[in-house]
């Protein structure tokens, strides 16, 4: 007799190697996984050697029979820094090593599932191309999974629009202030200095400017398109995608649906740890523990973001002369320039012992849903401004890259969530932004997040659209399979 997984739907999830990204697909695995399906996560080696080293990953995906991790390499050496201006050379060497190494890893059997199952559905990350090639060819659908916002999705499949009218490239003095015409349904808000930070490019030709143009103008040959996000976030520029990519599942906050699934498992909930590849520091919840409710500002700028000492000083500065308390996960290299640092100035130190906490990384979701907080410094991440809307934290952005610059203008502009700090970085302007969050606009920042907050579950919970969606996607998951293995 068979056993069920051999009959369920082989997906195969192919996240690019970035931790955002994977947080987002483990996700996405675990919530199909529940569901039943068989998953194959392909991740780079380098990424599963730090998921195996910083969690207890194995042992959360221990549970589904049919799910397996396989590894494939990003053709990068272990020590190369995957950080800063230096993970676009992860997409180059992908290009070079992972996609022939991909192709030939499907049509070889190995891929396939435990029980031998052929892959029956791709799930690839939506600035990958090439698996919808090799999909097409095999005959297995492929369904694009985008992972940053729709705003940021949209903005980049305008790029070429911008390009036919002159709005790019960004020419020499250029008033960064000046609306962007281009991109429907945001000509009244998105200024120049919004857009993602690819269009920063001077020359067109730029590989990055050129890469995010075209790998978007991709997503309608995949079967569909899955979001992370909720109709009621970002329903006016879904609208517009919805002209180009018509089979759009939005399926967010992912990780709020999730939490919610798995809150009538309670075995499976105990096993849950943070989708982390940096070592988590606990203490920090202890810190937080011994502070007054909604007195700590939050301060975290991601895995990819680098910045100077002067920039580290400055924000160290801001936070310090704010007079407020603050928790600052600073991971081993946000910081570029690592000699002749120097003592830190006394004033810093002081401040900080009396009212700070610094650490590597922290559990962001567990740190975001405590009492003491009420603010979240940001670089304005996808899964981290998700994060901060279902916890109801108002948030001061300082955006870094990619969709970044667009995230924060939405946060600021449209949603009215908190403020936008991108470009500057100055102690008077961090101390006067995080008083004013925490103190000034308060009560009005507090009124609309909860209300995001409030719509944000209402998508996840029974009968909201993002649970719906997800249904949805995995019945058309089965179909799809079913027409796969005919």
């Amino acid at each position: 007799m068979e056993s069920p997984e051999s009959k369920a739907p082989h997906v195969l999830i192919f996240p690019i190697p970035a931790q955002g990204h994977v947080n987002s697909m483990l996700n996405l695995a675990q919530l199909l996984s529940l569901a039943g399906l068989n998953i194959t996560f392909l991740n780079t080696d380098h990424n599963h050697n730090r998921l195996v080293l910083h969690t207890n990953i194995l042992h959360q995906f221990a549970c589904f029979p049919g799910f397996q991790f396989k590894t494939i390499p990003d053709g990068l050496p272990d020590d190369h820094p995957r950080a800063g201006d230096r993970f676009n050379e992860v997409f180059d060497s992908i290009k070079l090593v992972t996609k022939p190494l991909f192709r030939e890893m499907l049509c070889s059997g190995q891929l396939n599932s435990a029980t031998g199952q052929s892959v029956t559905c791709i799930i690839a990350d939506g600035i990958l191309s090439f698996p919808i090639d090799v999909g097409n060819e095999l005959g297995i659908p492929v369904i694009h999974f985008r992972t940053a916002s729709a705003c940021y999705f949209w903005a980049c499949f305008c790029i070429q629009d911008m390009i036919e009218t002159g709005e790019l490239p960004i020419r020499e003095n250029e008033d960064m202030d000046r609306l962007i015409r281009s991109v429907p349904g945001m000509e009244t808000f998105l200024r120049i200095r919004d857009l993602p930070s690819f269009c920063r490019a001077s020359n067109l030709a730029d590989p990055s400017l050129q890469r995010v143009a075209n790998k978007t103008r991709q997503s309608p040959r995949a079967h569909a398109l899955i979001l992370n996000t909720f109709e009621d976030l970002e329903g006016p520029v879904l609208s517009h995608i919805r002209t180009k990519c018509p089979k759009i599942y939005t399926i967010g906050p992912l990780h709020a649906i999730l939490k919610s699934k798995l809150e009538s498992k309670t075995t499976l909930l105990q096993s849950q740890s943070p989708n982390s590849l940096f070592e988590v520091d606990r203490s920090c919840m202890v810190w937080l523990d011994a502070q007054p409710l909604k007195s700590v500002i939050y301060v975290s700028f991601g895995s990819i973001t680098v910045m100077t000492k002067d920039e580290l000083m400055e924000f160290w500065y801001g936070l310090v002369n704010s007079k407020k308390r603050f928790l600052w996960a600073i991971r081993p290299n946000l910081v570029t320039q690592k000699d002749g640092e120097g003592q830190i100035p006394q004033e810093l130190v002081e401040g900080t012992k009396d009212r700070g906490c610094m650490v590597g990384w922290v559990p962001q979701e567990e740190v975001l849903a405590h009492q003491a907080v009420g603010g979240f410094l940001t670089h304005s991440g996808w899964n981290s401004t998700l994060e901060s809307i279902v916890a109801g934290v108002p948030m001061i952005c300082w955006p870094y890259f990619a969709d970044q610059q667009t995230n924060s203008r939405f946060v600021s502009e449209v949603w009215k969530l908190g403020m936008d700090m991108k470009d500057v970085c100055d102690r008077v302007m961090v101390e006067k932004m995080v008083n004013h969050l925490m103190e000034e606009t308060r009560e009005i920042f507090m009124k609309s997040i909860a209300e995001k907050a409030r719509l944000a579950k209402e998508s996840v919970s029974e009968g909201g659209s993002s649970y719906c969606n997800l249904d949805h996607l995995i019945k058309d998951i089965r179909l799809m399979s079913m027409a796969t293995t005919k």
